[in-house]
């Protein structure tokens, strides 16, 4: 039981650099993909999205900017946070089998 604590303990120390670093670059993506996204749905010489403070442009514009934004982000966050759980669920599955004394043949022998 130690050890496995141990393991979990190793496992959130390491995880935290990975988590921030896999966020940001996911926000910087997110961001990427949104100002494609406007630049290719908005016809005309304005190519960069509405700020909310903007007084050149009306609510529904800066609406539809925000509200995609969201969308795009939310997504890549989504996807993000699932490939996390899936990492995390496949070696927890891995120390587990590797480590309970029935499948100590398996884990060495296939």
């Amino acid at each position: 039981m130690a050890k496995q604590e141990e393991t979990s303990k190793s496992a959130r120390i390491l995880y935290r650099p990975v988590g921030l670093t896999s966020s940001i670059l996911g926000g910087l993506l997110a961001g990427i993909v949104f100002k494609q996204v406007w630049r290719r749905a908005t016809p005309g010489d304005r190519s960069d999205p509405p700020k909310a403070l903007e007084s050149g442009y009306g609510f529904k514009p800066i609406l539809i900017a925000v509200t995609t934004r969201e969308a795009i982000y939310s997504l890549v966050k989504s996807l993000i946070d699932r490939g996390h759980a899936s990492s995390s669920d496949q070696r927890m599955v891995a120390v587990l089998s590797i480590r309970s004394p029935g499948n100590l043949h398996t884990a060495r022998y296939g």
